[in-house]
């Protein structure tokens, strides 16, 4: 049995409405729950072949407490208010599973942006997950959205081929 599990943080709702539409893209070929980080389980659940975290770019990386707060000082309707993905990897033990990992992030568009993607899959490399794609970065056009022209569709494609190479590669087929 293969299962994913797509871990997101978002501030304005670009995030997470990126997490949903990879989240159905690689369910057409395997269970997948999709999980607001500060309801995300404390330890990668043994049945996860393939987790997916994503989180929005904040001071060249992930989000920080300071970034949160000065996130939720533009809007009453932060949806990650008090936790990210920085401290849900920080908390998270090494990989007991052996799964599969892929990474995405939210950013403007911008030459020195950084990305909370490359980031993220660095610490998840260091738990032990296998990094199975280069990190994916979406475009939003402003600091609190919308989403760029086309970034949903391209993120549920990132989903499907996600799904479709991990289901290929646990029961022998292709590789990433």
């Amino acid at each position: 049995m293969v299962r994913a599990l797509v871990i997101y943080e978002s501030m304005f709702g670009n995030t997470e409405a990126l997490a949903q539409v990879i989240g159905a893209g690689i369910r057409a070929s395997m269970p997948t729950d999709v999980v607001e980080v500060g309801a995300a389980p404390d330890v990668v659940p043994s049945d996860v072949t393939l987790l997916v975290v994503g989180g929005p770019t904040h001071a060249f990386g992930m989000s920080w407490p300071s970034t949160r707060r000065d996130a939720a000082g533009m809007t009453s309707d932060v949806i990650s208010r008090h936790h990210g993905i920085r401290e849900w990897l920080g908390a998270l033990p090494g990989s007991v599973t052996g799964a599969d990992a892929a990474t995405f992030d939210t950013r403007v568009t911008s030459y020195i942006t950084g990305s909370a993607a490359r980031a993220a899959g660095r610490r998840l490399a260091r738990l032990g997950y296998r990094i199975v794609v280069a990190p994916a970065s979406f475009r939003v056009t402003d600091v609190q959205g919308p989403l760029a022209e086309g970034e949903l569709d391209r993120a549920r494609q990132w989903g499907k081929t996600l799904g479709t190479r991990a289901t290929a590669t646990s029961s022998g087929g292709l590789t990433y």
